[in-house]
C-alpha cells in the first residue's frame, strides 16, 4: 500500500498555551476526496493551517510521503505539491487576477517557458476564470474570487489540496459547479483533497472517506454513505 500524502501521529497543536488539536492522528490517502467535518472551533482550519506550515505545532509528528517533517515551511510544501485554498479566499483585492496567477507562478517559482501552458491548464478547469482574467481581484463577487482562490491553488498542479470551507458565502449551485471539477481533476490526476466543509450534504457527495473531529479529537472515520442520515450526523456534532 502506497504511504500516505500527509499522516500526523498525536498532534498537538494551540494557541497561548490552550491546546486546539490533541493527540491527533489521521492519514490522507493517496488517490481520494477525505472530508473532515466538525462543529465550529472543533480545529478543523487549525489543522489545515498547520499541515501547510502557517501554524507551528507543540507535539507529536508530521509526515508527507512517510518522511518525518519538523518545523512545516509553506514554500516546502508548495514546492512537494501540497496546495491550500484558505477560508475566506485570501485573494489580494487590489491586483488583477492576471497580477495574481504571475506573482503565485513567480513565488512557486515555475520557470517562466511553462508558465502560459500552466494558466491554459487552470483555465480549462475553470473556465470562467477567462471572463475576469483582467478585473481587480476587490470588484469580484464571492463566487469569482473563490474560482480565482482555487485557480491559485491549481497553479503548481498540485498532488494533494487543502480546501478550507469552499462553500462559504456562496450559493448552493455554485459550490457545486466548483466542486464537481475538482472531482473530476481528481479522479483523471490521483490527486489527494482534504476537504473541511460545512455544507455536509454536497461535501459527502464527492467524499471517498469521512473523519469527524469534535473539540480537538477525532471522534469517527466513516464511509460517506455511513452518515447519510441527518440523525446519525447530528450525534456527532
Amino acid at each position: 500500500m502506497s504511504a500516505a500524502v500527509l499522516r500526523t501521529e498525536d498532534l498537538v497543536v494551540g494557541y497561548g498555551g490552550r491546546p486546539v488539536l490533541e493527540g491527533f492522528s489521521f492519514e490522507l490517502r493517496p488517490n481520494e476526496v477525505l472530508c473532515l467535518i466538525g462543529h465550529n472551533g472543533a480545529g478543523k482550519s487549525t489543522l489545515l493551517k498547520t499541515l501547510f506550515g502557517l501554524i507551528p505545532y507543540q507535539g507529536g509528528k508530521v509526515f508527507r510521503d512517510d518522511a518525518v517533517l519538523g518545523a512545516i515551511d509553506p514554500r516546502a510544501q508548495s514546492a512537494s505539491g501540497v496546495s491550500l485554498v484558505p477560508e475566506g479566499r485570501g485573494v489580494f483585492k487590489g491586483l488583477t487576477v492576471a497580477e495574481t496567477f504571475q506573482l503565485s507562478m513567480w513565488s512557486a517559482n515555475i520557470p517562466r517557458s511553462d508558465r502560459p501552458d500552466r494558466l491554459e491548464w487552470v483555465m480549462s478547469i475553470l473556465p470562467a476564470l477567462k471572463t475576469f482574467y483582467q478585473q481587480r481581484a476587490g470588484t469580484l463577487s464571492g463566487g469569482q474570487q473563490q474560482i480565482v482562490s482555487i485557480g491559485r491553488a491549481l497553479l503548481i498542479k498540485p498532488r494533494c489540496m487543502l480546501l478550507d470551507e469552499p462553500s462559504i458565502g456562496l450559493a448552493p449551485k455554485l459550490f457545486q459547479d466548483l466542486l464537481y471539477p475538482l472531482r473530476d481533476l481528481q479522479k483523471s490526476t490521483g490527486m489527494s483533497i482534504l476537504l473541511v466543509e460545512q455544507n455536509v450534504k454536497e461535501a459527502l457527495k464527492i467524499a471517498d472517506r469521512v473523519i469527524v473531529l469534535k473539540s480537538g479529537v477525532l471522534v469517527k472515520e466513516a464511509l460517506p454513505a455511513e452518515l447519510s442520515d441527518n440523525a446519525k450526523l447530528m450525534e456527532l456534532y
